[in-house]
């Protein structure tokens, strides 16, 4: 996810701002180096993480799994360490930067599953060229996922959500695996709900969960 604007908000706390210069290093990814070789795990990438809740979740509830965090923003990064530390969780690699790098980074069939959850709609019609649904993005995506793994995609923003549905069908790359509206209605077993998603309910704004395979080469 690029970064348009600010990359901080308010002040970190103490103990963020140490997780920041001793927990984070540790956990980035090098990208002047070859993808190491963890990635021969099965691995999901998260693209614009947020506070952090589904990354924390997910990884917790599947030690067996790697999982890549990208984020631009700091503030988020310090609440995820956080997290991490808290947990002890040892299956988490960190970006703060833009998702694309990573993928240009990634080899070729290294994902088994990405996620993007509520990204910046750029609601006006001049920005939307910001949006991180796009042919050059989905590109990179259909280049680094395994033939049948997953990308899901949730919003409250209509116009988003429409917007990602048109691209992901025209893409060859990528198939749409609803069948009936329950499938883009419901989120998927085990999920997890974040403050935003809470918020944009309690404001009727509904979100759609939808699901694209990769399909085969």
């Amino acid at each position: 996810m690029r970064l348009y604007g600010r990359s901080k908000g308010k002040a970190l706390r103490k103990h963020q701002a140490e997780l920041i210069g001793a927990l984070l290093p540790r956990l980035s990814l090098d990208l002047s180096q070859p993808a190491p070789s963890f990635f021969a795990r099965e691995t999901h990438l998260e693209i614009g993480f947020g506070g952090g809740e589904h990354l924390i979740a997910a990884a917790t509830e599947s030690p067996q799994i790697e999982f890549i965090g990208c984020e631009p923003f700091i503030n988020g990064i310090a609440k995820l360490l956080a997290r991490i530390e808290e947990r002890g969780l040892t299956n988490i690699r960190l970006h703060q930067g833009d998702a694309a790098d990573v993928l240009d980074w990634l080899p070729n069939d290294s994902l088994s599953r990405a996620y993007l959850f509520y990204p910046d709609p750029w609601p006006k019609r001049r920005h939307r060229k910001r949006r991180f649904v796009s042919p050059e993005n989905l590109d990179r995506l259909a280049r680094t996922m395994l033939p049948g793994s997953e990308l899901r995609f949730a919003s409250d923003i209509d116009d988003y959500a429409a917007w990602t549905l048109a691209r992901l069908r025209a893409h060859p790359a990528f198939d749409w695996r609803a069948r009936r509206a329950e499938d883009w209605l419901a989120p998927w077993p085990g999920w997890t709900r974040t403050k935003y998603e809470a918020k944009a309910m309690a404001e009727g704004r509904n979100p759609v969960y939808l699901t694209f395979g990769r399909a085969p080469r």
